[in-house]
């Protein structure tokens, strides 16, 4: 081993090589330095329609707008998030770079990525928008399609979560 806890052996594909300090550590101690979060799903089903840096960067987002992730919370590692998927981590790289440069996540040199303040109210008025003018025009010509009477919609809706919390 290397003599002291916050290093941990660096292996290559033959033997021992050196040593390197070990992200998981601050200074000697035990303590979390990243975060321990780790992205949904252990074995994601990557969409082959889509790029994965696209995929991750819509998992991050999703986990900004679902609360998972708050303002100033740190992303999980480049090398975590590589290693639990068995990426590369250019690949983890480009997809956070995509959410540094719509303005979501900051880069501390030699810390991490960070959620920015207000990112995810930022999201929620992106999906809104995009709901309204992409999705609800489609569900608004469905329900006059079906002839269905907006009013019933809302009443069967709140029946129906009535009777799950009676359940």
């Amino acid at each position: 081993t290397c003599g002291t806890s916050n290093l941990r052996p660096m292996y290559t594909s033959r033997e021992p090589s050196g040593c390197m300090p070990n992200p998981a550590t601050k200074k000697g101690t035990n303590t979390t330095e990243e975060s321990d979060l780790i992205l949904p799903t252990n074995d994601p089903k990557w969409k082959e329609d889509q790029p994965i840096y696209r995929q991750l960067r819509d998992r991050v987002v999703a986990m900004i707008l679902e609360g998972v992730l708050g303002d100033g919370d740190a992303l999980p590692s480049v090398r975590n998030v590589a290693a639990e998927y068995r990426l590369n981590p250019l690949t983890v790289l480009k997809g956070y770079q995509e959410l540094v440069d719509e303005g979501l996540v900051e880069k501390k040199r030699g810390r991490g990525m960070f959620v920015n303040e207000g990112a995810r109210i930022e999201l929620l008025k992106a999906e809104r928008h995009r709901f309204l003018e992409k999705e609800w025009p489609l569900v608004r010509a469905t329900i006059e399609r079906l002839g269905l009477d907006p009013a019933e919609l809302l009443d069967s809706v709140a029946n129906k979560e009535a009777g799950d919390k009676n359940d």
